[in-house]
């Protein structure tokens, strides 16, 4: 059984996420979102908050399961039982990070391979960060979020606990 972690921050999901999510779906038995604790990232949205809002996002597909983790991702990998790592890439300017983590995976957990997917065209230029920017100045994110992330945002923004 071909079981792929797609890991990130997911600070919040977005549809170039759940796209790339939805194609893992098609091309691998089991696909768990890892969503990574990471406080050097300062999100805006907690662990929990994250890993609800990329549940309730891919809801609609049974081989996706989401967790958060804390640890290297090449001993999360290992942990859970995997051989694929997904990454996407938007855009040339992703590759050479993406080319130097995959490098780094390699090393640290030979038998793990990466993979690398796509955004749709239409999805190519969404990113976590210009979601934030645009909800935090009261922009309209409907187009680019599932209507559960654009909730939580607007809440979010709206308490003023950012």
């Amino acid at each position: 059984m071909a079981k792929v972690i797609y890991p990130g921050t997911f600070d919040p999901i977005t549809n170039g996420h759940t796209d790339l999510i939805e194609r893992a779906g098609r091309l691998f038995d089991e696909v768990v979102v890892a969503i990574a604790y990471n406080p050097k990232k300062s999100p805006l949205l907690t662990l929990d908050e994250r890993c609800e809002l990329v549940a309730a996002a891919t809801a609609h597909l049974p081989n996706v399961t989401v967790t958060g983790f804390s640890n290297l991702l090449a001993e999360f990998v290992k942990q859970q039982g995997a051989s694929v790592i997904l990454r996407g890439l938007r855009a040339v300017s992703d590759f050479e990070y993406e080319f130097q983590l995959a490098d780094m995976n390699r090393r640290l957990a030979p038998e793990v391979e990466s993979v690398f997917l796509t955004p749709a065209n239409h999805l190519s230029y969404i990113s976590s960060t210009l979601i934030r920017e645009i909800a935090s100045l009261g922009g309209d994110v409907s187009e680019f979020v599932d209507p559960v992330v654009e909730k939580a945002l607007k809440r979010k923004f709206a308490a003023g606990q950012v």
